[in-house]
């Protein structure tokens, strides 16, 4: 009889574990609430080292690196060419604040060996021609793309059930309930629930899906981050339109995600100003989701115990860090580790 494993959490983080898992020989099952419920769903989708970059959060940086180098290879495995929808970003800042930011992430990121180009006036409407007047400059992250977070999510699905991963809808609540040899918890914020030292909060977002009608600009070619007058706001395109986010506050604890007017207003405010052609799109989802983040920025990835391994905490970085997750994951269940990261993502350092 093989190896059974149970993966609590069916966003893109525990799918691509059990996608990876049953590849290695694993009988794997995804247990999930509403697919609708996860962050994973209501994500941008950006793939983003440079554009997440905090200067001094260096190990953040290396283990992003680390999984932007593994996306070329999932991505040939899905096979699948409607999950890529950008290959580039554009930084944009409203005023000079802002863009004394940007300059401080560039001048540390080049310390780490990467380089944005500076972008100024007619040369960021070369690469951006929709962006608005109040644009002046910004810098260009080459190679940093997005997917489209549900075309993801499907082809991992269809991936691993290929490898012979089966999904059962269940809220799990006590994880002695499962019968399985090994249990991976990739259940975002409501991990707490099922390990209660979790060093987890809740951050809520916004998120809005704007539908392009016939007669208006097209969405941008580009994944678009603007620091705009204090506020973080991004567009990223999909095949009908544009994906606006995101708001960010701390709520501490899992909690309901139903969008909040305000926050939904100033996305709309901020994007239009960016780009304003957006005026003109229709919207055609207001969402919001709970992101869960740590105390240090990094997210809490190994064993609990003989039988179970934690993969949770990944913030705003989800979909970016789901391939060295699933890969330090499946590590874990074959005792395989690479020591490098196991005592720094160890779940337990905060207890």
């Amino acid at each position: 009889m093989g190896r059974t494993l149970a993966v609590v959490g069916g966003g893109v983080i525990g799918s691509m574990i059990a996608w990876q898992a049953a590849r290695k020989g694993w009988d794997t099952t995804i247990y999930e609430r509403d697919p609708a419920e996860s962050a994973s769903w209501v994500a941008g989708g950006m793939l983003g080292c440079m554009g997440e970059a905090r200067p001094g959060e260096d190990t953040a940086l290396d283990l992003a690196r680390a999984s932007a180098r593994r996306w070329p290879d999932l991505l040939t495995a899905l096979a699948d060419p409607t999950i890529v929808v950008a290959t580039d970003t554009v930084l944009v800042a409203a005023d000079t604040a802002d863009a004394h930011e940007l300059a401080t992430r560039a001048d540390y990121l080049l310390s780490r060996g990467l380089a944005m180009k500076p972008l100024r006036g007619r040369d960021i409407r070369s690469v951006s021609p929709g962006l608005g007047s109040s644009v002046r400059g910004g810098y260009l992250a080459p190679g940093e793309g997005a997917v489209d977070n549900r075309a993801l999510l499907r082809a991992l699905r269809t991936a691993a059930t290929q490898v012979g991963v089966t999904t059962r809808t269940r809220h799990v609540t006590d994880l002695d309930d499962l019968d399985a040899d090994q249990v991976v918890v990739a259940a975002g914020v409501g991990a707490g629930r099922l390990w209660p030292p979790a060093a987890i909060r809740a951050e809520k977002g916004e998120i809005l899906r704007l539908r392009r009608p016939p007669t208006a600009p097209p969405p941008p070619d580009n994944v678009i981050r603007a620091r705009w007058r204090g506020r973080l706001v991004y567009l990223v395109p999909r095949a009908d339109g544009v994906v606006v986010g995101a708001t960010q506050y701390e709520v501490g604890v899992e909690t309901d995600p139903e969008p909040r007017a305000g926050g939904v207003a100033d996305l709309l405010t901020d994007a239009i100003e960016v780009m304003p052609g957006l005026a003109e799109y229709r919207v055609s989802e207001v969402g919001g989701g709970m992101r869960p983040v740590t105390p240090d920025a990094l997210p809490l990835i190994g064993r609990l115990d003989e039988r179970t391994v934690l993969a949770a905490g990944h913030g705003r970085n989800g979909i970016m860090l789901a391939p060295i997750t699933a890969e330090l994951v499946v590590d874990h269940l074959d005792d395989t580790v690479d020591p490098r990261w196991s005592a720094t993502l160890d779940p337990r350092r905060f207890t």
